[in-house]
C-alpha cells in the first residue's frame, strides 16, 4: 500500500488543521492506521491511531484534547484533525498503516507516508 499525507501548512496559533493520509495500491481496511509526527532533531513521537473499521481510537494525553483521528473507508482516507494549534505543534506529520490495532510503537508500522510539514507560527 501507498500513502500519501497532505493538509499541512504555516498556520498561526489557535487555527486548526485537518490532515488527510489517503491510501492508494491496497485498502487500508486491512490496516490500523496511525499518526506519527517528528520535529526537526527530535525523534519520531507517535501521535494517535485508528482502528480498520473506526469505532476506536487513541491518541496520546498531550494532544487529546485537541486532535482527533477518523478514517473514511470509502474514500481510503485517514484524517487527523488538529485544533488550538500550538507552536509546539510544529512537526512533519506522518501517517503509517500497521497490521495492529491502535499500534503506538513506529516499529509496528510496515508502510509510511511521506509526511506533511506544520508549522505554527504568529
Amino acid at each position: 500500500v501507498q500513502l500519501q499525507a497532505s493538509g499541512g501548512g504555516l498556520v498561526q496559533p489557535g487555527d486548526s488543521l485537518k490532515l488527510s493520509c489517503a491510501g492508494s495500491g491496497r485498502s487500508l481496511t486491512r490496516y490500523g492506521m496511525g499518526w506519527f509526527r517528528q520535529a526537526p532533531g527530535k525523534e519520531r513521537e507517535f501521535v494517535g491511531a485508528i482502528t480498520r473499521r473506526g469505532d476506536s481510537t487513541y491518541i496520546v494525553n498531550s494532544v487529546k484534547d485537541r486532535f482527533t483521528i477518523s478514517r473514511d473507508n470509502a474514500k481510503n482516507t485517514v484524517h487527523l484533525q488538529m485544533n488550538s494549534l500550538k507552536p509546539e505543534d510544529t512537526a512533519a506529520y506522518l501517517c503509517g498503516a500497521s497490521i495492529d490495532s491502535l499500534a503506538t510503537t513506529r516499529y509496528q508500522y510496515g508502510y509510511w507516508g511521506q509526511g506533511t510539514l506544520v508549522t505554527v507560527s504568529s
